[in-house]
């Protein structure tokens, strides 16, 4: 996941280089005389990358305009916080401040996707990102879909 600008020009640096590496690669392997099948297997992998690197990119984008997925039973809710954050323009640097604590702190949590946080830590973090959270709730009737 793309946590920061910084992180997200390089990203798409990587992205355009790649795009123009990939065709290059794949005018030599031409130029070697492969078939196409021996290009494919050669170059799925590196399509592979680019691809998830272009999913990277993307999904930095939407979170910079705002766009957020929703949350089941609150799984994700560590990506929500950095999502919103990212969304808002904030620095980690700039949530630390506002939570009062050091950046290291907001940078190691985030890593981790805040993995384990409390409610209480968790509430504060909304109201430290200025953010209400609407819940829905669902009775699930069927056992086994309660399960999954």
């Amino acid at each position: 996941m793309i946590r920061n600008e910084t992180e997200y020009q390089e990203a798409s640096e990587r992205l355009t280089q790649e795009r123009q590496r990939l065709a290059e690669h794949k005018t030599r392997l031409k130029t070697a005389g492969l078939a196409e099948e021996e290009i494919k297997r050669v170059i799925d992998p590196f399509e592979s990358f680019h691809l998830q690197l272009k999913e990277e990119v993307e999904s930095y984008e939407k979170l910079k305009r705002g766009e957020f997925g929703e949350l089941d039973n609150l799984r994700g809710l560590g990506h929500l916080l950095i999502s919103i954050r990212i969304a808002q323009g904030l620095s980690q640097r700039d949530l630390a401040k506002r939570l009062n604590v050091h950046e290291s702190q907001v940078s190691r949590d985030e890593r981790n996707e805040y993995f384990g946080i409390t409610l209480e830590r968790a509430i504060r973090l909304l109201d430290a990102l200025n953010v209400k959270l609407h819940t829905q709730v669902e009775i699930v009737h069927d056992r086994e879909a309660a399960v999954a």
